[in-house]
């Protein structure tokens, strides 16, 4: 489709009518690339994105880059503890500084060798001694806002949005029996898609599919919408066994201690908009990071975390198979499935579809988003 403006909000009049009225958003959403530039300055950078969990960085030194629409964060716990995000970016002239995740003794430029330390400071500047009124102490590691919840880490690239707490808004005390803080992140596990995040994040919060696309995994999941306060949805399905082993495996795990309400009575599937997932069921939690590469390419990540005490147990690294089991099995069956939908999208007989009381989730995000984006 081709318009004068992809931005006019008379383009998008059905997307805004109420669920069981409405359409889901036109192709160009998921294939423009001039829709995807205006959701990566208006989206994400501005909101807060998840970036990885505590654990990971457990000593002074450790460290993680996260890499999100074009800039780099380099997320490091000092020797004093604490754990800071900085720009991937030397302040010399700009090289990128590290890569993956790891651990160091120093911040070493690869191009000049200029040296930060483990707090961003300027240290080394070797071939600097000459330069009139060049001032180390202004010249280290450019800071970007981290703040944590519950181990989790999220960065936001905006000065003026408001705090992760408040974005959150009520989240944390839904999940505050889960104990997440307490957790433990055992295997993380990447997947590069043909697919528009929107797409993936969307699959992911309807039970729609399940009884097609997990016929051979995890079934049909009938769900509800559960009432939010912040940037984030849920819906819930109600289950006396974890979710996260397939059905015809044995349960290992025991459930989390001190879990109340419909935390303890079923699992939870949660979007933190833009772009963060989260699985919690009674014995374990799992994330999915999705992270936007164009309008028809993105990177999701999975992330796998178990009570420490479940992870002390001697039978852990045994028994933790069924659930890595469940994982690698349905999450490549959405992954086939949006990308899938994403090839269909590009079809120039491609129209916008009528909703279904089944993805009451489809139809906030999309609004969500328009919210955001239109003129």
């Amino acid at each position: 489709m081709t318009h004068q403006n992809l931005f006019d909000p008379s383009l998008y009049e059905d997307v805004r009518k109420p669920l069981l009225q409405a359409s889901s958003l036109p192709p160009w959403c998921y294939t423009s690339e001039t829709f995807y530039a205006r959701e990566v300055d208006r989206i994400f950078m501005t909101a807060w994105h998840l970036a990885g969990r505590l654990d990971e960085i457990a000593d002074p030194g450790d460290y993680l880059v996260h890499d999100i629409c074009g800039e780099s964060t380099l997320i490091v716990r000092g020797d004093d503890d604490v754990v800071r995000a900085f720009a991937n970016t030397c302040r010399h002239r700009g090289t990128r500084l590290l890569d993956g995740a790891g651990s160091c003794r120093a911040i070493i430029c690869p191009y000049h060798a200029w040296t930060y330390d483990r707090q961003g400071n300027l240290s080394g500047l070797r071939g600097m001694e000459k330069t009139s009124d060049f001032d180390p102490a202004v010249n280290g590691l450019l800071p970007v806002r981290l703040e944590t919840w519950c181990g989790f880490m999220f960065v936001c690239f905006d000065e003026e949005q408001s705090n992760l707490k408040d974005w959150l808004g009520n989240l944390p005390d839904e999940f505050s029996t889960c104990r997440w803080e307490d957790m433990r992140c055992t295997r993380r596990k990447d997947y590069d898609l043909d697919c528009n995040w929107k797409i993936y994040v969307e699959n992911a919060m309807e039970d729609y599919h399940t009884a097609t696309v997990h016929r051979a995994s995890i079934g049909l999941q009938e769900c509800d919408v559960m009432a939010s306060e912040g940037q984030w949805d849920s819906i819930w399905a109600e289950a006396h066994r974890t979710l996260a082993v397939l059905p015809e495996d044995d349960v290992p795990f025991p459930h989390i201690e001190g879990l109340t309400g419909r935390n303890a009575d079923g699992a939870y599937f949660t979007v933190v908009y833009p772009a963060t997932f989260f699985g919690s069921t009674q014995d374990c939690m799992w994330w999915l990071q999705c992270i936007p590469k164009s309008a028809n390419r993105m990177r999701v990540t999975i992330g796998s975390c178990f009570p420490e005490s479940t992870v002390a147990r001697p039978d852990f690294e045994q028994a933790v198979s069924v659930y890595y089991k469940r994982w690698d099995k349905a999450l490549p069956e959405d992954n086939d499935i949006s990308e899938r939908q994403q090839q269909g999208l590009h079809s120039r007989y491609s129209r916008p579809g009528r909703l279904s009381v089944h993805e009451p989730i489809v139809h906030a995000l999309d609004n969500w988003v328009l919210d955001r984006v239109l003129d």
